[in-house]
């Protein structure tokens, strides 16, 4: 399955991206978001009929989040504002031109800052009906399948980070950056993307067997645990992998991925290991021999990946910024733009 890029020519020199007459802005629930419910509120109702009007309450409470963001001026229309006339084109080169380091929030438009606050909302929503579903016993694919709703948000979630990134790159050309700030205006003012729809769940299962291996904390070249990662993968991962990996920053980053801990502590590690003539350690053993804590043992939860995700975008970017060894974008930077550039 692929995706499809925004035909840039057609908007770019417009002041106003075409909308339809009903577009709302925030997508508050898919269809299949809805049916999700709807199913859950049938079991609900005959294992804990209170509970309906709890739900059905948190619904509204989405509801009314969503319209008034929508009430802040759209990201993809012309509007005088007072700081002059902001279109889409120049709201994007705006953010392609942006040289300052540091934290972004300040220079964003306050609908992508709430837009943000209200995806949070929705996928701690979405998480707990898992939890709820759960507990009443409803079907196990409903369970997941309201837990794999709230996954692909926190990856619209990250898919945000990953833009802003991708649109800073200076050694990237102008054009491609142009493609991730369309992307990232469609994100800003929908929450919601179809490329994270495609992108979301290989990342999720890479995650997933990347938590279940037991990666070798010796020679750290983690080949083995790739292999048996990529394995029965998407295309699109094998691609990535096969074209890729064979660049430092990608390899780089590929080893903080498996292994949990910054490039900075891998290469003290490999020295540690080289120097005491230990073959390998266990993943319990890598905080022992760091002489600090490491959280190499995170769980499935959704919230690990994006805690440890942070962790590796604030190291990349500070090494980008100081000009230091190591990788200057996480995995998900280098997996993203490759998906990207195969459908421009």
């Amino acid at each position: 399955m692929t995706t499809s890029p925004i035909d840039i020519k057609h908007i770019y020199d417009t002041d106003n991206i075409a909308r339809s007459k009903d577009d709302k802005g925030i997508v508050i629930l898919t269809e299949k978001q809805k049916k999700l419910i709807d199913d859950l509120l049938v079991y609900m109702s005959e294992a804990d009929a209170e509970r309906v009007l709890i739900i059905k309450d948190r619904m509204k409470d989405l509801e009314h989040l969503a319209r008034a963001i929508a009430l802040f001026p759209s990201l993809l229309e012309q509007h005088d504002l007072p700081g002059g006339m902001r279109t889409p084109k120049t709201l994007v080169e705006m953010l392609i031109d942006n040289r300052e380091a540091g934290d972004r929030t300040l220079l964003l438009p306050s609908k992508a800052s709430l837009g943000k606050g209200f995806l949070v909302a929705k996928m701690h929503t979405f998480s707990s009906l898992s939890k709820q579903s759960t507990r009443i016993k409803a079907p196990a694919s409903l369970s997941e399948e309201l837990m794999t709703e709230a996954v692909t948000m926190m990856f619209s979630l990250l898919a945000e980070d990953v833009y802003l990134n991708l649109i800073a790159d200076k050694t990237l050309s102008r054009e491609i950056r142009r493609q991730w700030g369309y992307s990232l205006l469609m994100l800003w003012e929908y929450r919601t993307d179809d490329r994270i729809q495609v992108i979301a769940p290989i990342l999720n299962e890479v995650w997933t067997a990347r938590r279940k291996l037991a990666p070798a904390f010796g020679t750290m070249m983690g080949t083995s645990e790739l292999l048996l990662i990529s394995m029965q993968m998407d295309g699109q991962w094998l691609g990535f992998i096969k074209n890729k990996l064979s660049d430092p920053g990608v390899s780089q980053a590929m080893e903080e991925f498996l292994f949990g801990i910054s490039y900075e502590q891998i290469s003290q590690l490999r020295t540690i290991l080289r120097t005491k003539g230990i073959a390998a350690i266990g993943r319990d053993e890598v905080a022992d021999y760091l002489g600090t804590h490491i959280k190499t043992d995170a769980g499935l939860d959704y919230r690990d990946f994006y805690s440890l995700y942070t962790i590796r975008r604030d190291d990349a970017r500070e090494r980008a910024r100081m000009k230091l060894q190591g990788p200057h974008k996480t995995l998900e930077d280098y997996f993203i733009q490759f998906v990207t550039e195969q459908n421009v």
